[in-house]
């Protein structure tokens, strides 16, 4: 009886979700994916560790797991700022509300102090990516030239070689005739 072929469990970015899947190899995750691209060799996509997230995706093997990516408050946070709403004329009902004493205005100071932590909070977490972006960006660079370099350097060793080859090929073929 054929051994089942050991899962890994990976993911890709797949807008404000993850999606998972439980797959023998980075191909098969590619392919239930969808993507005729190479997801992990771009950084888009990773094998899972964390044995949490792992439990699902390995229960349904070869089906993609959609899970939100940050929570909603996040995600409201990433969106541009709404316009002011227009102004509307004021029913008879809601004036005679505002006739009617109300007592002291609740303070947001609170309220305040949270969306400037949240807003501090996204503001980091962006220049953080940003640096990492950076990072990999002058990584890629840096292997770049060196793979350059590396060919070129071989290439050079490559016509030594073949040279050295050809005299010693005519050093022969001398030696036998003579």
């Amino acid at each position: 009886m054929a051994k089942a072929p050991k899962l890994k469990v990976f993911t890709t970015s797949a807008g404000f979700h993850d999606a998972l899947v439980a797959a023998p190899s980075r191909a098969a995750a590619l392919r239930a994916w969808g993507s005729d691209r190479d997801l992990f060799a771009r950084g888009a996509a990773f094998e899972v560790t964390d044995p949490d997230l792992m439990k699902e995706p390995l229960a349904k093997p070869g089906t993609v797991i959609r899970r939100l990516r940050g929570s909603e408050a996040e995600q409201f946070a990433a969106l541009p700022p709404d316009p002011p709403p227009a102004g509307r004329a004021k029913s008879a009902r809601a004036s005679t509300a505002e006739a009617a004493p109300k007592g002291t205005k609740p303070s947001a100071n609170n309220l305040k102090k949270a969306e400037a932590a949240l807003q501090e909070a996204v503001k980091r977490h962006r220049e953080a990516d940003a640096a990492a972006r950076a990072r990999v960006e002058a990584a890629q660079r840096e292997r770049a030239d060196l793979q350059r370099q590396q060919r070129s350097e071989e290439d050079a060793l490559r016509a030594e070689r073949d040279e050295a080859q050809a005299t010693y090929d005519e050093a022969i073929e001398r030696w036998r005739e003579g």
